[in-house]
Order: structure tokens, then sequence, then C-alpha cells
């Protein structure tokens, strides 16, 4: 892994001979971090024991009811053991006694900041065990939702870590930005953070009149934020010493650890969903997988910075694209019928009647679909024995998978850096206690 030299800007008083910022070298290895002198050996007589110190389950930087006990020589972490558990909610369980509609609000509730997009997820898996197309609209505006969902994720993302690393600055833009991907799900669906957008075959209601020109509206402005909040931290001193070399994993430990997403792509794999296995048609878009060389707090931090640029490409791709037309599948055995026709025709109140109260029933078989969600990669397999329930709902959480390499990577690091390190791999635990 080569060398790495983060341009940096320091205050007035920090700058160069010629006024101008100072470029710090920082050498960054697979396993070695920022290459420093080795401390001296200290005395016997100072030797102490290690300490065992608790962060969590009830900790702000934890980002939800995790704990970390470490152990600790001084300020240097020695051993890290995770705990999870402390909000296990038996989403996988209670999935087995819903119908596959029902189960879409559950979605919601796994990783919360990206509710939307596993609504889409989880009616690609149905619709593959159901073995049905869903419409072109649907499909475009499926991609839509996903990728204002990856935005609104990452958003939440970058300033959470701000408030751990000392900026505030950047918190209150990143949150004003996701304020306004939540008033387009509103507008949309009628919710904000749990939306429950999706149906085994469509979507729970199209976009009104005008959306559209407020998504146009996003597209435009919301580059300038990203630059606002690159401009404010790639190369501000203070941000690239809490990050540059922390955390560091490999490419080849990345993989073996099952690590994905922007964690991944940040030790440079080149590794997304949405290219290597496409679903909603992402092979026809254009867009770009980016990469990072170190695999420290600092390239997932640039990873996904430019992924929200990327989504912007998508959401515009889709919006030119748009087709006219239904977003539901004309299949009363699935899609509820109008309401208009329920109340007039008979046929289209049994089929109303028996949709609501038996539920779609797929054939007999199993199914895995995985999609690229903010996190990395998130599965969802079913198994039918052709009720109108699944035998097993199993989720494959990116967030869980992530935070198992947690122990490596904070190993011989700073307790502070502890906070910074576990705020890079942007977890949530709903998603982690399913």
């Amino acid at each position: 892994m080569a060398n790495r030299t983060v341009e940096v800007e320091l205050s007035t008083t920090g700058m160069g001979p010629d006024g101008k910022p100072q470029r710090v070298p920082l050498f960054v290895g697979g396993d070695a971090g920022v290459s420093v002198a080795a401390p001296p050996a200290m005395e016997p007589e100072l030797e102490g024991e290690h300490m065992l110190i608790n962060i969590g389950p009830q900790h702000p930087a934890t980002h939800g009811v995790l704990r970390l006990v470490l152990e600790l020589d001084g300020e240097t972490v020695v051993r890290c053991i995770p705990h999870v558990g402390y909000l296990h909610c038996g989403f996988e369980k209670i999935g087995e006694y819903r119908q596959y509609n029902q189960i879409i609000p559950w979605t919601d509730r796994e990783d919360y900041l990206n509710s939307i997009g596993n609504n889409v997820a989880f009616a690609l898996g149905a619709e593959r065990l159901f073995g049905i197309d869903i419409t072109e609209r649907c499909t475009v505006l499926r991609v839509m939702a996903a990728e204002l969902s990856r935005i609104a994720s990452h958003l939440v993302w970058m300033g959470t870590t701000c408030i751990d690393i000392g900026a505030f600055t950047p918190f209150l833009w990143s949150f004003q930005e996701r304020e306004n991907v939540y008033n387009l799900l509103e507008g949309w669906v009628g919710a904000r953070l749990t939306t429950s957008a999706t149906r085994v075959g469509g979507m729970a209601a199209d976009i009104p009149d005008k959306w559209i020109d407020g998504l146009k509206g996003f597209i435009s402005t919301f580059p300038k934020t990203i630059d606002e909040c690159e401009r404010m931290l790639t190369k501000n001193a203070i941000w690239v010493g809490r990050t540059v070399g922390l955390g560091v994993m490999s490419p080849d430990e990345a993989i073996n650890y099952g690590l994905s997403g922007p964690l991944l792509r940040a030790s440079g794999v080149a590794y997304d969903v949405r290219k290597d296995f496409p679903y909603l048609d992402y092979e026809t878009y254009d867009f770009d997988v980016p990469v990072g060389s170190a695999g420290d707090v600092y390239d997932r931090f640039l990873v996904r910075v430019e992924e929200m640029r990327q989504s912007i490409r998508i959401l515009d791709q889709a919006v030119k694209r748009l087709p006219d037309g239904p977003v539901n599948i004309d299949d009363p055995r699935v899609i509820l019928p109008p309401k208009h026709k329920a109340t007039s025709e008979m046929e289209s109140m049994i089929h109303h009647f028996k949709n609501v109260m038996e539920g779609p029933r797929p054939p007999i078989g199993e199914c895995y679909v995985a999609v690229e969600s903010p996190k990395g990669e998130k599965g969802y397999y079913m198994v039918s024995d052709g009720t109108s329930k699944p035998v097993r709902w199993r989720i494959r959480p990116p967030s869980y998978v992530n935070l198992s390499a947690i122990p490596k990577m904070v190993e011989g690091h700073l307790l502070s850096d502890v906070i910074a390190i576990n705020a890079s791999i942007d977890i949530v635990m709903g998603e982690i206690d399913r």
C-alpha cells in the first residue's frame, strides 16, 4: 500500500514561512497505521496492571446500546470485546407470524436511517419469491427512493461523526439537508422516518404532482452543501489528525472479515452490489464506485462523501428516464384493487377481502436478494411453504458484520481514537440486535 500525503490547512499562526498551508506527510501502511517512533521501554517499577473500562451500553458515542469492554495499558487499547444484544427486537421471529406486506413496517425499524431502502430490498426479495416483475415506473421510483435514503443515511453519519470528533458546523449543514430529504419522502408517502413505502408488486403510493420539481431542486442545490462540508473537513488539520491512520484495514483483512459497503471500498476493494449483482436496472445507470487506498477512518469519510455525489448523478438520470404508467402490477391476487373498484365491484371486493384477511401466497421455494444499502450488503433470505407467511425470514445485516472487525481496528490505538473508529463503522443497533 503506497504512502499517502494529505494536505492540511492550519490556522494563521500555523502557516508555513510562505504563508501557505503546510503539507504534513502521513505514512500509512496496512497494519502499521501512522509511522511513529517506538516508545521507550518503561521502567519495571513503573509498570502497572491493565485496566478494564466500559464504553456503553449507555454512551452517546456508541450510537446505540452497544457495550465495548476495553482492556487498556495506560491509554492504549490492548483488547476490545464488543457486547451486543441489549436491543434485541426479534424481527426475524416476528416475520414468521406476519404476511409478507405486514413485514414491511418491521424493515423500517432495522436500520431506521435507511427505512425506505429496506422497504425496497424486502419487496425485491418477496417479488422474486412470488415470481413477479414490477412495472418500469415502479423500478425507477424505487431507485429514487434507495438513493435518497443513501444520502440521508450518509448525512446522519457525517453529522454525528463530526460531533464525536469535535466539529459542530458540518453537523448543522448535514441535518439541514437530511431534513430536505425527509420533506421529499413525507410528500411522497406521508411518513418521514419509518416510511413503509413499498408493497409486494409495487408501491404504497405513486409520487404526487410537482414532486419531481422538488427533487430537481434538491439535486441542483445539494452538491453545494457537500462542497462546503469538504472545504470544512478534508484539509482541516484537526480532522486529518483525528482520522488518518486510525482503524486501518488492508484489502485482505477487509475481505476476510466480510466487510462490505464504504468500509470495504475504503480499503481499496471496488465491490458494490449495484455493479456486481445489478438490480432495479442499476447496470443501465452511469455512476462510479469510489474506493480508497489506506482503509482508515479518513478514507471512509472520503468514500461516503463521494458516494453522495454519485447518488445525485443517479437521481438526475432517474428523473430524466421516469416513464408514465402504473406504479403497481395488474394482479389482484397480489395487489389490492383501487378503492373505487373495491366499493363498487363484487369481484374487486372479494380480491380485497382475500388479500387483507388471508394475504398473497407465493409458491413453495426460497430466495436470497441482496442490495447495496448505505452501510454495505443488505440481504434478505426467505423460505416459503406456500402459505401467506414465510417459514423463515433471515436478515443479512451489514452493521453486524462490519462491527465484528472493531477489535482488530482499535487494537494498539489510544482510548480517544476508539470513538472515531467506532463512528467510522456507521452502525445502527436495530439492525444488529434484530
